[in-house]
């Protein structure tokens, strides 16, 4: 998991700026994230992160990147989030693309977050970092849990958050 929120919420605001460069920079900014953000580094196309946060009522508003994938010979990473709609709080999970839209669509993947005998199931077309993180964020275009439904999905005494984010990542036929 990447280290501290508010080190990885200004990589996740900065992508769209570094992402206005041509495509063939990407292998610039998988480098920087994992030289300088020592984000996770993974290959495949499935993931299972466990996302663990002590005293999750003291967080309102951060984001994370929890790692990057190589996945079809194409770089998409784990976007997580806590944020507010309305009074409620709220965590979503997304996945984002290394790349423009049009080949973003290419793409399609599914997250998974449960325990206890109950899963919510996302399945969506992965956001390119050429679009902002406002827009992405403002969309909700993600796994969407509330607070009081995550911190049942962690079990015992709800004052942990402990998540397992599952997924897969596939090419559109």
């Amino acid at each position: 998991m990447a280290p501290g929120g508010s080190a990885c919420k200004e990589v996740i605001e900065s992508l769209p700026t570094v992402a206005d460069y041509d495509v063939g920079h990407i292998p610039t900014l998988v480098a920087h994230l994992k030289d300088d953000h020592k984000v996770d580094m993974h290959d495949g196309c499935t993931f299972n992160h466990r996302y663990v946060k002590l005293k999750p009522h003291e967080v309102d508003n951060a984001t994370w990147m929890l790692a990057v994938f190589n996945c079809f010979g194409k770089q998409f990473f784990l976007h997580f989030e806590a944020f507010q709609i309305g009074m409620a709080h709220v965590y979503m999970a997304l996945l984002r693309f290394m790349g423009d839209d049009n080949e973003a669509k290419m793409f399609i993947y599914c997250l998974e977050v449960g325990a206890n005998g109950h899963k919510l199931i996302w399945k969506g077309i992965p956001r390119s970092i050429r679009d902002s993180h406002r827009k992405v964020h403002d969309s909700q275009d993600g796994l969407i849990i509330q607070r009081n439904l995550a911190l049942f999905f962690s079990g015992g005494d709800r004052q942990e958050l402990k998540l397992r984010v599952t997924g897969r990542i596939w090419k559109e036929e």
